[in-house]
């Protein structure tokens, strides 16, 4: 098959979505199938189109912000219309509204959408409308998550929580340090605050706790300056097996970090990253705090009773085992096979 995803950012650039596209492209074309990725310019030296793995990546150059944006969006893509025409499957990853005129201009054309995470909190009418009209002009969906179904009324017809890649057993053999890693955005949905908080706490008691970040954004400047901050990289996840806990809260890193056999510490701080968490299958497999003082308290019991630990990571590095990038290839073969309407 010709497969056009629609991906706000792509690879090099950083992120859970960029990843899993990523990795589903890898897949499928492993399989014998065509992929075309269409995505935003991230940066202005970044290729306007160059082949990456195999993967034909086509980025929109020159956008603004704003509704003119979408104007810019539209007009590339009528200009470049022929992808669409040419693909056997249409996949938006979230930006559905890039493909809504095309909607009109090709009715047949199978076309379906991956919603990933949420927008922040609270969601607004809009951030509700934009998924129903999303989910009703698609012939399918794959929901990131239980969440949404509650939050957005979005009926899946799949739900996932993305995958991972196998982890050969002798890299986790690696010796980790009595600290913890934090791997994600340094923004307000990943929780980075309370467990800077939290660490300040720790290290009165464990001066020597190592805690190390890797990530960037908008509160870097909120963080103290003894802690060491790494930019974000491809490779973050190697970072699981130097530490012994994992400070993530996005479920692309948890799902990581429980393959790595690291214990994960996540937190929320609004009733929809309660239920992001909780209503995860694997959330009996990890911690889960609303402050840093909780947090902290969960981190010492851990500390103290270590065969606690150890069978908590075991049966999460079980259960993960079964939630490969495969897997999760098979899951997008199989929605647009079942798309009927």
């Amino acid at each position: 098959m010709n497969i056009l995803f629609f991906s706000r950012r792509f690879y090099p650039h950083i992120g859970g979505v960029e990843k899993h596209v990523l990795e589903i492209s890898r897949n499928l074309i492993n399989k014998g199938h065509k992929v075309i990725v269409v995505t935003e310019q991230h940066a202005r030296n970044s290729k306007i189109q160059e082949n990456i793995e195999g993967i034909d990546v086509f980025r929109i150059p020159n956008l603004s912000e704003g509704w003119f944006k979408k104007i810019q969006i539209w007009n590339w893509f009528w200009a470049n219309r022929k992808l669409i025409k040419n693909a056997d499957i249409v996949h938006c990853h979230d930006v559905f509204f890039w493909y809504l005129p095309f909607k009109f201009i090709f009715p047949f054309k199978k076309i379906f959408t991956t919603f990933h995470g949420y927008e922040g909190y609270p969601l607004t009418s809009k951030d509700i409308l934009v998924h129903k009209i999303s989910e009703k002009l698609s012939m399918g969906n794959i929901c990131i998550g239980d969440f949404i179904k509650k939050w957005y009324g979005t009926k899946p017809t799949f739900v996932s929580y993305g995958g991972v890649n196998k982890v050969k057993s002798e890299k986790l053999k690696v010796k980790s340090s009595e600290g913890a890693v934090f791997i994600g955005r340094l923004d307000e949905q990943t929780g980075i605050i309370t467990y800077v908080k939290a660490v300040e706490i720790i290290k009165k008691k464990i001066p020597n706790f190592d805690f190390l970040i890797i990530g960037d954004g908008k509160l870097k400047t909120e963080i103290s300056e003894k802690i060491k901050i790494l930019k974000p990289r491809s490779n973050a996840e190697e970072y699981f097996r130097k530490y012994s806990f994992a400070f993530v809260s996005r479920y692309l890193s948890i799902l990581e970090a429980m393959a790595a056999k690291r214990l994960v510490f996540a937190v929320y701080d609004n009733p929809l990253k309660e239920d992001y968490l909780r209503m995860a299958p694997f959330s009996k497999y990890i911690t889960i705090s609303s402050s840093p003082s909780e947090l902290v308290s969960k981190i010492s019991f851990y500390l103290d009773n270590p065969r606690a630990q150890e069978k908590m990571v075991k049966e999460a590095n079980a259960w993960v085992k079964k939630y490969t990038w495969e897997e999760m290839t098979d899951m997008y073969l199989k929605l647009w096979k079942s798309g009927t309407h």
